[in-house]
């Protein structure tokens, strides 16, 4: 039985700095598992450059045209990360028995390369990466990704704590995948939902090789909220809790001021009142915003606009074939 297929997808935007290092490190992994008989000299590395503003393009079709080894797959725009990750695992899908994707700056250990094969060897048709450790993160870092994760949980969605898109997945896994048409892309909670059997595999997560982090504190929170909303209703179900305790709290304060009035005593507490006013408004103006993020992405999902345009492809042209499962 001959080896299988696989396709490393790495996703890219401004990588200029790290790329070659990335490269020649990707390189040296495959060519190690071709000599070990593990995978298939038809693997390849699929750099999927999302609408970079440097040389990165530049760089994937020089590293395409000095080694067959890589691939290069250009979207006609920036789409965001889970956009540009999803592009490179159907286009690898078409070519590969099981594809691993990975970050460009390879913080998350190639090592782990050897231990998915591993587990794939043994049947598993998904098997996520998940940090062993956050030592290295500050404090600040290590303390908001717990609360993501326990939070997510604590909110229904199925979700693998401490991992983010690191993960192998098997063509079959790559064809359930395909089967889900959100719009609003969280790859994390997706991948649970198609069942089949998984493994964890834990790593180091390392320093950066080079550049910049590409999620800043701002996309970090737009990213968790966007989870929290695509995969769970209980922020709106808290609204209506929320709603009926002010409700309770209200009417105990009109008993209370009635009470008062017919004792005779006199109606104090403006700070008080005014407090309520702004409490109570805040409330209302926050599970507005909660509401109106669910309706928006119910508005964006109604009108199933295409999620990428691919505008290059550098690479196989024929499209893999089903020998293996005689189809």
């Amino acid at each position: 039985m001959s080896a299988d297929i696989l396709y490393i997808v790495v996703p890219c935007y401004n990588e200029q700095e790290v790329l070659p290092q990335t490269a020649r490190r990707l390189q040296q992994k495959l060519e190690a598992l071709f000599g070990e008989g593990r995978i298939s000299e038809k693997s390849r590395v699929l750099f999927v450059d999302d609408g970079s503003r440097d040389r990165t393009w530049e760089l994937i079709e020089g590293l395409h045209g000095e080694n067959p080894l890589f691939c290069g797959l250009k979207l006609s725009r920036n789409k965001g990360h889970q956009n540009a990750l999803l592009a490179g695992l159907m286009q690898a899908k078409k070519h590969a028995d099981a594809a691993i994707s990975m970050d460009a700056d390879l913080q998350d250990d190639i090592g782990v390369i050897d231990n998915f094969l591993t587990e794939y060897e043994n049947g598993c048709e998904i098997v996520y990466g998940v940090r062993s450790s956050r030592e290295k993160d500050s404090f600040f870092k290590r303390t908001t990704a717990l609360g993501f994760y326990r939070f997510m949980s604590l909110m229904g969605a199925d979700i693998i704590e401490n991992h983010a898109d690191c993960r192998l997945m098997s063509r079959r896994a790559l064809e359930g995948l395909e089967e889900f048409s959100e719009i609003n892309l969280f790859l994390r909670g997706i991948v649970p939902l198609i069942g089949y059997k998984s493994a964890v595999v834990s790593y180091e997560r390392g320093e950066r090789l080079a550049g910049e982090s590409k999620y800043p504190l701002k996309k970090m929170l737009a990213f968790a909220f966007d989870g929290i909303t695509s995969f769970s209703v209980k922020p709106i179900r808290l609204i209506t809790i929320t709603g009926f305790l002010v409700f309770a709290v209200s009417v105990g304060m009109l008993l209370y001021t009635i009470i008062r009035k017919w004792m005779g005593a006199t109606v104090a507490g403006w700070a008080f009142l005014s407090c309520s006013i702004w409490m109570i408004g805040g409330v209302q103006l926050l599970s507005l915003g909660i509401i109106g993020e669910y309706v928006g992405k119910t508005y964006a999902e109604s009108k199933r606009r295409p999620r990428y345009f691919i505008e290059k492809w550098l690479g196989e042209q024929e499209t893999r074939g089903r020998e293996k499962t005689g189809e």
